[in-house]
């Protein structure tokens, strides 16, 4: 049975892609099945060879955005990771709404890029962490409650742990105004990530829209 996850890789700069592809190769158990330079060649490969990974840079020649989009509607089973030196906010959130997995960045040790192709392979997702939390921080401050009619039906507590995420809070700091233990927020954030159909804190966030959520009556 073949256990290696199979990685693409489409970057328009030969010698990192070249550096990258050696590295990967040599840290075991995964095989890279297609390389390219362009937003068209990503979509080729994604199709012609379904690999587990793609690592996508999103400033290609045709546009890594659009390629992710692309390949998400037509491989859902090609999970995506910009692997990229922008560090633009607007660019991580464009990513991950066409449909990226993870958003790491050029500068990360070879050895974070291999452990983010395994998790992204198992099914996680991951964005660099300051990212995330540099994110959280330009979202809206929600001044009104949760949503009209409560359409993802999120119990009262889920509906202001909610909100406080989308504010930036941390589970800790979520854990401390409620007075209670931090796995316990842990298991009310698996249970809302999982209503609002999302993978992370940040996808979670994004969900969020202060002019129409209204929290359910106790």
């Amino acid at each position: 049975m073949n256990t290696f996850v199979r990685v693409a890789i489409i970057d328009d700069h030969p010698l990192f892609r070249e550096g990258l592809v050696q590295y990967l190769t040599s840290a075991g158990g995964i095989e890279i099945v297609g390389e390219g330079a362009i937003a068209a060649d990503a979509l080729r490969i994604a199709q012609q060879f379904t690999p587990d990974v793609m690592l996508l840079d999103i400033c290609l020649p045709g546009n890594g955005i659009d390629a992710t989009s692309a390949i998400a509607y037509t491989c859902p089973n090609v999970r995506i990771v910009m692997l990229t030196a922008s560090e633009n906010e607007q660019n991580v959130v464009l990513a991950l709404q066409a449909g990226a997995r993870g958003y790491i960045l050029k500068g990360s040790d070879g050895s974070e890029v291999v452990q983010v192709v395994r998790a992204i392979a198992q099914g996680h997702s991951h964005v660099a962490p300051h990212l995330a939390a540099r994110l959280l921080t330009i979202m809206p401050n929600p001044t009104e409650s949760v949503f009209i009619d409560n359409p993802h039906d999120l119990t009262c507590r889920e509906a202001e742990i909610f909100e406080l995420v989308a504010r930036g809070m941390s589970n800790k700091g979520i854990a401390k105004a409620f007075n209670c233990a931090e796995r316990t927020v842990k298991h009310h954030m698996t249970n809302i990530m999982q209503k609002l159909h999302v993978r992370n804190r940040v996808e979670v966030a994004l969900k969020f829209q202060p002019k129409t959520f209204r929290a359910p009556v106790r």
